[in-house]
């Protein structure tokens, strides 16, 4: 179980003076819980022989209330070093995750359900901070405190002890039997939560939709099916736990009814004092709680290490787009994009994507790229700021190969706007400038002017400052694409990429976007997916794409005196249009 644990090295290691004054701390404690026994033995022995006197047994009072201070004091230490160091671990393991997920190219994305991720990153820490803090404690009392334990218990009768003792392989055998059920049934709670979060998530996703079919008590049935699972499995792990601590508590029991048994004959005796009889049976009760901490210690590592195992398996996920280039070129971009014998497949397909693509976009041009739905446009878009991973030389910016270039540079010299629009639940203005800093109020004007927001934004109440909700919903689709344009030309980037980026929008405000965009950016690569004809036609050149290959190039009079794919395209969405009117 505690090879999982390998990758918490560092933050042990960077928390050490912490951790070790605490443990310190908690040591200190265990060790004087270890003297009451003592003090109560000579009390109780000076009632038993009639040598006690109020002075002494004030005394010895003073004694144990001056101890329970003591031990207040360093527990509050304890507590709060070892604890505290349990949450660094968990904010350092959180952001290392998140940092992690961050660097991990869409293919991982692929494959991975966002409810999955979500647990591991909530749930499944939540259980190595408990491992990390109160399993510590836990280890440390189960062994130093039950040895000490045992070691005064010994010092009292060598074979009262043994015997009291009699119980502890039984308990071994049981935990160790116990155990391996528990860490199995760890493991499928840590996936069915998964399971869980993911449909939940997706429920609430989708909830326009789910009531515009009217289809709640389905989504309510798949939720709660998923619910009963986690429940069940659950349960089945409870069962383990409900038998684990009840069997410690027997056998503790079954030791404290021996000593009080055979003890008792020794006291009668003479073999023992009375007061080592009641010492010894308050060590035999000061020993459950080690007993019963190396169970709950158990627990906590088969419940972490389950955790650990699921965590292990994203932070070995190793990107498959990486900047490891010895001298990277990060000079300024110029915006000339060349593409040389592009074949690209994504994984487990049989045809490519892509195939044999060999295109060149000069400097400062306007391009077009337009094609039937699946030919490969957003594939071919993808690939100039390595979000999709091609061979080396088969992308080229200003003759320079894309893998030769800074990763930062080469994504910061591009603006891309998706077909996806990503709106945060924040402010109009933080969606905007995205994180950058240093953006001045014109420029903010500027953009908001060019992607004909500004009326729209006027008569929010508090302007840019207004609050939108989860994922934009208080935008109209419209609004949500011009907002994701206005944040990809606050930089002004050498290069920009709408991928479809105003299918929302008129044909109106559409052309009047497209004209203001040109004029801000003249001199600049600009590269434009479109259906409309309005649109396509203002290009200097067009690429036109099929089934993942370039099939035709050309201006858009060539293209359309050519009588082959794009004029077939180009009337087809012509024909659309005139419907839609």
């Amino acid at each position: 179980m505690l090879k999982e644990f390998k990758s918490l090295k560092t933050y042990f290691i960077e928390n050490r003076i912490a951790l070790i004054l605490g443990l310190s701390s908690l040591l200190l404690v265990d060790f004087l819980q270890l003297f009451i026994p003592r003090i109560i033995k000579k009390s109780v022995d000076a009632l038993t022989v009639g040598q006690a006197s109020p002075g002494l047994l004030v005394r010895y009072a003073l004694i144990i209330v001056g101890i329970a201070i003591t031990m207040a004091i360093f527990r509050y230490i304890w507590r709060y070093l070892v604890f505290g160091h349990s949450r660094k671990v968990e904010e350092a393991l959180r952001n290392r995750i998140y940092k992690h997920l961050q660097a991990l190219s869409l293919s991982f994305y692929w494959k991975s359900k966002t409810g999955d991720l979500m647990a591991r990153a909530v749930n499944d820490i939540d259980a190595v901070r408990m491992a990390t803090g109160m399993g510590l404690v836990a280890l440390t009392d189960g062994v130093v405190l039950g040895l000490a334990t045992i070691g005064f218990m010994l010092y009292i009768d060598i074979k009262l002890t043994l015997i009291s003792l009699l119980p502890t392989p039984l308990i071994i055998y049981f935990t160790r039997f116990i155990t391996r059920r528990m860490g199995t049934g760890f493991n499928r709670v840590q996936q069915t939560f998964a399971e869980l979060t993911e449909s939940v998530r997706e429920a609430l996703a989708g909830i326009r939709v789910t009531k515009a079919y009217n289809r709640q008590s389905w989504e309510y049935s798949r939720v709660k099916e998923q619910g009963e699972k986690y429940i069940k499995n659950n349960l089945d792990l409870g069962r383990s736990l409900a038998l684990f601590f009840p069997m410690m508590t027997l056998f503790t029991n079954l030791g404290l009814a021996i000593v009080i048994w055979i003890g008792g004959r020794l006291t009668i005796l003479e073999n023992i004092t009375t007061g080592d009889f009641v010492a010894f049976i308050s060590y035999l009760n000061l020993l459950t709680w080690p007993m019963m901490a190396l169970g709950w210690v158990t627990n906590s590592i088969q419940r972490a290490s389950a955790s650990m195992r699921r965590i292990n398996r994203v932070l070995d996920e190793v990107p498959e787009i990486t900047n490891q280039i010895t001298n990277p070129f990060r000079g300024v971009i110029k915006g000339e994009i060349g593409v040389r014998n592009l074949t690209f497949y994504y994984p487990e397909q049989g045809n490519p994507a892509l195939k044999d693509i060999d295109l060149t976009i000069e400097a400062g041009h306007t391009v077009a790229i337009v094609g039937a739905v699946g030919s490969g446009k957003s594939t071919l878009l993808q690939t100039t700021p390595r979000l999709l991973e091609t061979e080396r030389g088969m992308v080229q910016i200003d003759g320079i190969p894309i893998h030769d270039i800074d990763l930062r540079n080469l994504r910061e010299s591009i603006g891309f706007v998706t077909q996806e629009t990503h709106i945060l639940s924040d402010t109009i203005l933080n969606n905007i400038i995205f994180g950058r800093q240093g953006i001045g109020n014109e420029i903010i004007k500027d953009v908001l002017e060019v992607s004909q927001l500004t009326c729209e934004i006027d008569s929010f109440p508090k302007g840019t400052h207004s609050l939108l909700g989860e994922k934009g919903i208080t935008l109209s689709g419209g609004q949500r694409q011009r907002l994701t344009i206005a944040r990809a030309l606050i930089s002004n980037p050498p290069i920009l990429i709408l991928d479809d980026a105003l299918s929302q929008v008129d044909t109106s405000t559409e052309a009047t976007i497209l004209n203001r965009i040109l004029e801000m950016r003249q001199g600049k690569t600009n590269i434009i997916v479109s259906h409309r004809p309005s649109t396509i036609s203002r290009a200097d050149i067009i690429y036109v794409l099929r089934a993942g290959r370039l099939v035709e190039r050309g201006d858009h009079t060539t293209l359309l005196a050519a009588r082959r794919e794009y004029t077939r395209l180009y009337e087809r969405q012509q024909l659309s249009e005139e419907l839609e009117r």
